[in-house]
């Protein structure tokens, strides 16, 4: 599944149709496409999995699921979900699930819950996660009203990277655990980005899909966790429960 990371990349690709109005808008999706033929793409934004074409009076909204994906001013032998043709190019996007969003994106979207959003806000995540007492480490994460963009592997590096184990539970973390959780959200998903731009971000990996602990060699548990069932990637012996000693 595309993390928030991934979205921004396709934000950033997709730009030049800002202004741009839809000419042809063709594809194999059970939504009316042709609701958008003729229009003028106002902004073109991201909210954490969520790709957003801005129109006036309403926005297509492109949730790439399990096994999504984009392709501009190229196509694949497959038949696209969507395919938007500009003056200036072809956006056409596969495997995803599209909606439209009536009404302004701002009153639909919390930024501050994006962390990759100039918007964000940690202390809102740490009023949320407080609330919610019982739930683990590797839920919390993924909950998308928190943490906006974080998926499997942002979760299972961020915390290895601060040395928690997935199945923590919120209320039993310290103050300096939760902080770390929360501002390593967001620092590991720039650096996912960055990585993800210059074509090395499976090269860091130090847990995810691996076998082997990068810190005392250990064999590296996998596991389905939490409420979600996503694969846990994390060293029993590196990443501990709060309270118990490292």
């Amino acid at each position: 599944m595309p993390e928030g990371p991934s979205l921004v990349i396709m934000r950033e690709a997709a730009r030049k149709f800002r202004g741009k109005a839809v000419r042809t808008a063709t594809g194999n999706s059970s939504l009316d496409l042709s609701r958008m033929h003729g229009r003028r793409v106002v902004s073109v934004r991201s909210w954490g999995k969520h790709f957003l074409l801005e129109f006036r009076g309403f926005s297509l909204r492109v949730h790439m699921l399990l096994f999504g994906s984009y392709l501009i001013d190229s196509e694949k032998l497959a038949t696209p979900r969507m395919s938007l043709k500009f003056d200036n190019g072809v956006l056409n996007v596969y495997a995803s699930s599209l909606k439209y969003i009536e009404g302004a994106l701002d009153e639909v979207y919390d930024w501050h819950a994006d962390v990759l959003s100039p918007e964000w806000n940690a202390k809102l995540a740490r009023r949320k996660l407080k609330a919610q007492p019982d739930v683990l480490a590797c839920d919390a994460l993924l909950d998308q009203n928190i943490f906006a963009g974080v998926g499997n592997i942002i979760k299972n590096e961020v915390l290895f990277r601060i040395r928690l184990h997935p199945a923590s539970r919120v209320g039993e973390m310290s103050a300096k655990q939760l902080g770390e959780l929360i501002a390593q959200a967001r620092e590991y998903s720039f650096d996912f980005l960055a990585w993800k731009k210059a074509g090395v971000l499976k090269r860091h990996w130090l847990v995810h899909g691996k076998k082997t602990c990068p810190n005392c060699e250990r064999r590296l548990t996998l596991k389905e966790l939490g409420t979600r069932k996503r694969r846990a990637f994390f060293c029993s012996h590196c990443q501990r429960m709060p309270g118990k000693p490292g």
